[in-house]
């Protein structure tokens, strides 16, 4: 290892041609082998690549492209490979296929006037047109006519002459340059020959000639002859003959091939070179796709194991801090025995007083911090007994009003009979008028001003009962007003174990919502899919533009209910079931009943036993019981 890096450093760019020598000896001398078989060959220096068998052409080129390969590549390769290259051109030139050219084959004696022929070059031919009565000479004149007439030769340009001697018009089609050109022109030729029109028979001029068309190639007897064709010939083209034509296009065709050859080599190379980057990619890329996964299954443990020790660590934190809570309460309650043990040993030296009494000090403050959440405690129940009794005297102000305006619409309807019932005797006492007898217009006298003392009583009536309407009015507001401090006051006091508790009317129940969807999904996707359905239908609630309600029952007895043949609600049960049905429903009656113009939940105080409405009375007699509990409890941890 350590001499094949040495010999490639002491090779330079400027050494190659003689470092070369060395491999192209051992090649010569068969040390080193590289003919397989008849066509087979191979390259000594690359026994490492995939493609171990060559043809001539192609180990050459690829010997050919090393040695002139790219900087990247070390001396030695390209010393190795142009030593290749040298012995394939000395030794094995004999085993190269002989090149094809693809031109016209002939007989042998037209063959050999081919190439003793003078051709005019680029490639060109002669298309005679002699003038008739009836032809458009203008016309005949046209390059682009011709160039049309003649395009299945293909000819690059076409250009007509006019020929005064003949009144005739020349064309002179030009072809490529190379064998493509010649087999064109030499097409053109034979048409015209095979109708008795080539250039023999213009030379004749026989017969109707006028009528015909008349073609050749353009030779050099052409070339050198007079007259305005001859003119143009010789301006535009020149004399070559075909096997000049021939050599250079074999020498064309060699080079190009040589070219190709070269370009294939590199590209071979760099295929190769591409190969072997693509390959230390892929092996890279796995390497790191392995890595990636050791990775992902390292963080999924390591998140296990995390997860594990910070359940435990959580555990063991709520039993310490259970375990703490206990400590306290018995310290609590050592504090107070020592503190009550200090009052009584009044004996002690003064010495022993003054440490007692730095010990209370100690309790105390320990103790004022402990009263302190009890006087919170204490301030907070004082405020809902407040709230409470506040609200129970305006309840009963409002019972009372009702009460007083109960019996005030007694009196009134009261009166109201005894008006009627003066008002009919009246009407009876007018009838008898007519008898002129004192004692009944004396009586009539009486009843009338008796009748305007019970309607100025009734008026009296009315007044009171309007004033007491407003006050009923004030005080139903004012309930409302503490219905809603209770509310408000009550939602930190009240637990998910009371009767009493509050609740939002008008929102969806989520635990049939929550079943449905663990019955249909598994883990996670159950949570997602439970608030995507809870959360739509609670929208889906507020729309004021859906109103899936019809009425039953008659007159008085007319009522709203939630119409189960809505569409909506249909294909709610169709999908997810009656439970959820239900809770939709119910949460439509409440809506309906307490917020129809909104459409949105409003809180209220609730009874979950009986499952309506609580009542405030209810309300104030569950506050009552629960204070009371507390001051037992109280006296409790005093005694």
């Amino acid at each position: 290892m350590d001499k094949s890096s040495e010999s490639e450093s002491e090779v330079s760019e400027s050494e190659i041609a003689d470092y070369s020598e060395k491999p192209y000896k051992q090649l010569r001398d068969g040390e080193l082998k590289v003919k397989l078989k008849l066509d087979s060959f191979k390259c000594p220096f690359c026994s490492g690549k995939k493609k171990q068998h060559y043809k001539y052409k192609e180990l050459l080129a690829h010997a050919t492209g090393v040695a002139k390969g790219s900087a990247a590549r070390n001396c030695k390769q390209k010393a190795n490979h142009l030593a290749l290259s040298k012995y394939l051109k000395n030794e094995l030139a004999g085993d190269a296929e002989p090149p094809r050219l693809q031109l016209t084959v002939y007989s042998s004696k037209q063959n050999q006037a081919v190439v003793s022929d003078m051709y005019v070059w680029p490639w060109m031919g002669i298309v005679i047109s002699p003038l008739r009565g009836n032809d458009d000479k203008t016309l005949l004149l046209d390059s682009a006519y011709w160039l049309k007439k003649l395009a299945r030769f293909n000819p690059l340009e076409v250009k007509t002459i006019w020929v005064e001697v003949d009144s005739a018009v020349a064309v002179v089609p030009r072809f490529s340059g190379g064998m493509d050109g010649f087999t064109s022109v030499t097409e053109l030729e034979k048409e015209y020959e095979v109708k008795r029109c080539g250039k023999k028979d213009w030379s004749y001029k026989t017969g109707d000639w006028r009528f015909k068309t008349y073609g050749w190639c353009a030779r050099g007897d052409d070339y050198n002859s007079q007259g305005s064709i001859a003119e143009y010939l010789s301006t535009v083209g020149k004399l070559r003959s075909f096997s000049d034509i021939s050599k250079e296009e074999m020498q064309k065709s060699s080079i190009v091939v040589d070219d190709l050859a070269d370009k294939i080599a590199k590209k071979n190379e760099d295929y190769n070179q591409v190969q072997h980057k693509y390959n230390e990619q892929i092996i890279s890329l796995q390497r790191l796709i392995r890595q990636k996964d050791e990775l992902d299954q390292t963080y999924k443990e390591e998140t296990k194991r995390m997860q594990e020790i910070s359940q435990r660590n959580v555990y063991r934190i709520l039993q310490e801090k259970e375990m703490l809570s206990k400590k306290l309460e018995d310290r609590m309650k050592d504090l107070d025995t020592w503190s009550k043990e200090l009052d009584k040993k009044q004996a002690l030296t003064e010495l022993e007083r003054q440490k007692l009494e730095e010990e209370k000090k100690k309790n105390d403050a320990v103790n004022s911090s402990l009263q302190l959440a009890s006087l919170e405690q204490k301030r907070t129940d004082d405020r809902v007994l407040t709230l409470v009794e506040e609200h129970k005297r305006k309840k009963d102000e409002a019972l009372n009003k009702i009460r007083q305006l109960e019996e005030e619409l007694n009196n009134k309807q009261k009166l109201q009979m005894e008006i009627q019932e003066l008002k009919g005797k009246l009407k009876v006492m007018k009838h008898r008028e007519d008898e002129d007898d004192e004692d009944v217009k004396k009586e009539m006298k009486k009843m009338n001003e008796e009748l305007e003392e019970k309607c100025s009583e009734l008026q009296d009536l009315e007044d009171t009962n309007s004033a007491l309407m407003i006050k009923e009015r004030q005080s139903n507001d004012e309930i409302q007003e503490a219905r809603q401090e209770l509310i408000g006051g009550l939602g930190g006091l009240l637990s998910d174990r009371t009767n009493i508790r509050i609740k939002r009317l008008g929102e969806l129940d989520e635990k049939p919502f929550l079943k449905a969807c663990k019955k249909r999904f598994k883990g996670e996707e159950a949570e997602v899919q439970y608030a995507i359905l809870c959360s739509k239908w609670q929208e889906t609630l507020k729309d004021s533009g859906w109103y899936p309600f019809k009425r039953v029952g008659t007159e008085d007895k007319m009522k709203e209910v939630v119409d189960e043949e809505d569409e909506q609600l249909k294909s709610l049960r169709e999908e997810w079931g009656e439970e959820v049905l239900e809770a939709v429903k119910t949460a439509l009656e409440e809506l309906n009943e307490h917020n129809p113009s909104g459409r949105y939940s409003v809180p209220a105080l609730w009874n979950f036993k009986e499952k309506r409405k609580a009542t405030l009375k209810e309300v104030i007699e569950y506050m009552t019981l629960q204070i009371k509990n507390l001051k037992n409890l109280k006296r409790k941890r005093k005694g």
